[in-house]
């Protein structure tokens, strides 16, 4: 039989990596790398000063709380409440190295070996994997055109080993923005059936709506309701480990114990430069949101020229554009193909569906939170330009 982590597959990120140790990059196109939606560019430099300052303190050698420094759940709850437009308390969130380390712990304190969780496809693929480590059935929620997942869909997987739906928004890899309304609908399921609604807000700080995305807090603790975040994107803290998980208070004891076994606290340096951010920093992450959203403009109007060619773009939102390829081919092969050929590192559906879903063969994410307007042009022209035996019509279908 084989080990946990033998039964999932290699994290696609470091096998697209390996691509490019294979391939005779094109000398006359620098390499644009679009297949990891994490910021390049280091912390402003008054979180950087923050830090330097942080280092000279003995406490930030040593280990900290299992579920987060205090005054950083405390900052956390606060901003919370003020976003989401109800009350939070400190003992509702708990601090982890990592958004993907707060869905992981969040998994182990709600499930056991054989339980299910519901996953709308395409999946985040560091989702699907902890799943399958953690001997945990992912369920595949299929979404139609729009990429949207339906809760009435859903309600027909839920069955008796059923533990939670998780749901991410705006989503990795598809960008798209769940409405309010399907958020509510999966949180009235949730309830409805006994279970969790997991929702992974990584992105919520380049969502494209003003305000609140939904009213999933607005009336204080929802037993049935996780939320999780990252203060990686926002902060450029990427390397400091970060992440957050909202929920229940009597979750908490359950994720304290995968904490202290797992890493025994996130970094406190990280921490401390998460506190500085949420007290002031607020102004600068709005600018951050101003220039994503940018690009996402540009990608809008690039796209008519590339859809002239047969591409479909089925998802755009926070740092991802997903798009359907029109080629024969499919994207698992034309992505490796890419780097050589166009100089182009992004990653293929296939890294976001089962083997056996052909959808992803037609499928290709790309992430341009390290490529701007002008880079962006550069890609599309890129793609445009690609000369490749196409798919028949049916194919593209």
């Amino acid at each position: 039989m084989p080990s946990r982590t033998e039964a999932t597959f290699a994290p696609p990120v470091m096998e697209a990596r390996r691509w490019l140790a294979e391939a005779t990059l094109p000398p006359t196109l620098p390499l644009l790398n679009v297949s990891q939606a994490a910021p390049v560019a280091p912390p402003p430099e008054a979180l950087r000063d923050a830090m330097a300052r942080a280092l000279a303190a003995p406490e930030t050698h040593l280990y900290g709380p299992v579920l987060g420094r205090p005054e950083l759940r405390a900052a956390l709850a606060a901003d919370w409440a003020r976003h989401y437009g109800g009350p939070v308390a400190a003992d509702e969130v708990a601090i982890t190295a990592g958004c993907n380390q707060a869905f992981a712990a969040t998994i182990a304190a709600l499930t056991t070996e054989g339980d299910e969780v519901v996953v709308p496809v395409p999946w985040y693929f560091n989702h699907k994997m902890w799943l399958d480590m953690a001997g945990v059935r992912a369920v595949s929620l299929a979404t139609g055109p729009d990429l949207l997942p339906s809760a009435d869909a859903a309600r027909a997987l839920v069955g008796p080993r059923t533990r939670a739906i998780a749901l991410v928004s705006p989503n990795n890899p598809a960008g798209v923005e769940y409405p309010a309304a399907t958020l509510r609908a999966f949180r009235d399921l949730a309830a409805a059936a006994g279970i969790t609604l997991i929702v992974d807000e990584t992105y919520r700080d380049f969502d494209s709506r003003a305000g609140a995305p939904h009213d999933l807090r607005a009336g204080g603790p929802d037993p049935h309701l996780v939320q999780l975040y990252s203060f990686s994107k926002a902060y450029r803290l990427t390397g400091h480990r970060v992440g957050a998980i909202v929920g229940p208070p009597s979750l908490m004891p359950e994720v304290e114990k995968f904490l202290d076994t797992v890493a025994i606290c996130a970094p406190q340096l990280g921490q401390i430069a998460a506190a500085h951010g949420l007290a002031h920093l607020g102004d600068w992450v709005a600018g951050e949101r101003a220039e994503i959203l940018g690009r996402r403009a540009a990608i809008e109007a690039q796209m008519p020229a590339l859809a002239a060619k047969g591409w479909q773009c089925l998802g755009l939102g926070a740092y991802f554009a997903y798009l359907a390829h029109p080629f024969a081919e499919p994207s698992d092969t034309l992505a490796r193909a890419l780097v050589s050929d166009a100089g182009i590192l992004c990653l293929p559906g296939t890294m976001f569906r089962a083997a056996d879903d052909p959808l992803g063969a037609r499928e290709l994410r790309i992430a341009f939170a390290n490529i701007d307007a002008d880079g962006i042009a550069t890609l599309f022209g890129r793609l445009a330009a690609l000369d490749r035996p196409l798919a028949s019509r049916a194919a593209r279908a």
